[in-house]
């Protein structure tokens, strides 16, 4: 029942993240705050008009501002608009400056931190039952590794596992990360889908990682791992693993409904030998349980003979069972530590990998960061330095696939790594390089 001029005058003195809230009440609000001549006011306040040689005095730049063609030829909203999208883009111009910065060995950006806190980046999940309805799990922690980020949230209210039908990973930015500061339910945010995995039968879709006396662990292709509690079966805390490369793109870029997709690779002229498949080829590997580091490396001059191409894969040989002076040792008690706002534990023989292999040019080819297990072989070690269990580590997605054999050394309680190999699909070579193969 307030007059329109009244509101009006409130509205004017709200910060910006009020105004857009207050325009969500009904639509008597909303086009109320849709006003030009509160938004040009804002507009005008953040971003000031250039200097010029004529120099004028406040109320009369004022006067001009409101009283031109810009205010009143407009669409409703307009300037509310051009604030947003300025805004934004100012945004995007300092993530972009922070990642551009490159890491030698890794060949990712070297201030992933910094732009994760310029951006205002979050992460959320939503599960939605059978019947429609939406759960949002907020309540994260994060632990950041030298090439990805690690997530996890737990919660006493998660909903019955039987009734899930769909999990959504979200990357969550705040649509004015400047003003709003930190993110909340109420503010303006907007939302970009990373990975969607269906729950209808989790257990037997899924791939079973391990367990310890309270939980069992199973992981969804891409880097989702699930903990489920024994005795209820139900869901205890869920974890995503997250690659560098993917993160920025992946959790800002992308639509509500739409998945972000990488631009294809532009090839380049190649003249070496033609009897190399891959050369010159980069492997950063990192192996972690949470807070614990088992192995960080980088291993360079990879190649593949075209002799080494059989069943639609290339085979890149990292560390050979035939030279000993290459085997790696695992640092620590292998094992994924978990933790909720209650218990916490840690689950042996499983840990999180993260990949990232660079091509010729040192340009990003291949990457992922999802956790894995330990597999007890049937076999015993031939090897007359290491005698011993040998235990196997196995990876696969539509790009590549990754097989790594250690063996447990029992006097001096670790895993030496003696053999390890990638597999690039050779669709995934031609699609990269524009050949058939």
């Amino acid at each position: 029942s307030m007059p329109s001029e009244m509101l009006m005058k409130i509205f004017s003195y709200l910060d910006v993240v009020s105004l857009l809230s207050v325009g969500c009440v009904n639509k008597h609000f909303y086009h109320l705050a849709n006003d030009n001549g509160i938004w040009l006011k804002i507009y005008s306040s953040c971003f000031p008009p250039k200097r010029t040689i004529w120099k004028m005095k406040s109320e009369q730049t004022e006067t001009v501002s409101l009283g031109c063609a810009a205010l009143h030829d407009r669409e409703p909203g307009y300037w509310k608009k051009e604030y947003i999208f300025k805004q934004i883009a100012a945004v995007k111009s300092r993530v972009m400056r922070l990642v551009k910065p490159v890491d030698l060995y890794t060949g990712l950006p070297r201030r992933n931190r910094e732009a994760i806190k310029a951006s205002g980046l979050s992460w959320i999940i939503v599960l939605k039952d059978k019947n429609g309805k939406e759960h949002v799990m907020e309540k994260t922690n994060i632990s950041f590794k030298d090439t990805s980020v690690t997530i996890r949230w737990c919660s006493t209210n998660w909903p019955c596992l039987d009734i899930l039908s769909t999990l959504k990973l979200f990357g969550v930015t705040p649509l004015l990360p400047d003003q709003s500061g930190a993110p909340s339910k109420n503010g303006p945010r907007r939302h970009s889908l990373i990975a969607e995995y269906h729950c209808a039968n989790l257990t037997e879709n899924s791939i079973a990682v391990g367990a310890d006396n309270v939980v069992q662990l199973f992981s969804l292709n891409p880097g989702l791992l699930v903990g489920l509690w024994k005795e209820k079966n139900e869901i205890a805390f869920v974890m995503a693993s997250l690659h560098y490369h993917q993160l920025i793109e992946r959790s800002t870029l992308g639509s509500a409904t739409v998945q972000y997709a990488l631009p294809p690779n532009k090839p380049v002229l190649d003249d070496v030998d033609p009897e190399y498949g891959l050369h010159d080829y980069s492997l950063h590997l990192d192996m972690h349980g949470g807070s614990c580091t088992y192995l960080c490396g980088t291993f360079k001059n990879l190649f593949c003979r075209k002799g080494d191409i059989a069943n639609g894969y290339f085979r890149l040989t990292v560390v050979s069972l035939k030279d000993n002076t290459k085997h790696l040792p695992l640092i620590g008690t292998v094992g994924l530590s978990w933790e909720t706002d209650v218990f916490k534990g840690n689950v042996k023989d499983c840990y999180v990998m993260d990949v990232t292999l660079l091509d010729e040019t040192e340009k990003l080819f291949w990457c992922f960061s999802a956790p894995v297990y330990m597999k007890l072989s049937s076999e015993a070690s031939s090897l007359y330095d290491y005698m011993g269990h040998i235990y196997t580590t196995d990876y696969a997605d539509s790009e590549g696939k990754v097989c790594v054999e250690l063996v447990w050394l029992e006097k001096n309680k670790e895993y030496i790594i003696v053999n390890l190999v990638l597999y690039i699909s050779t669709k995934k070579v031609n699609n990269w390089y524009g050949t058939n193969y």
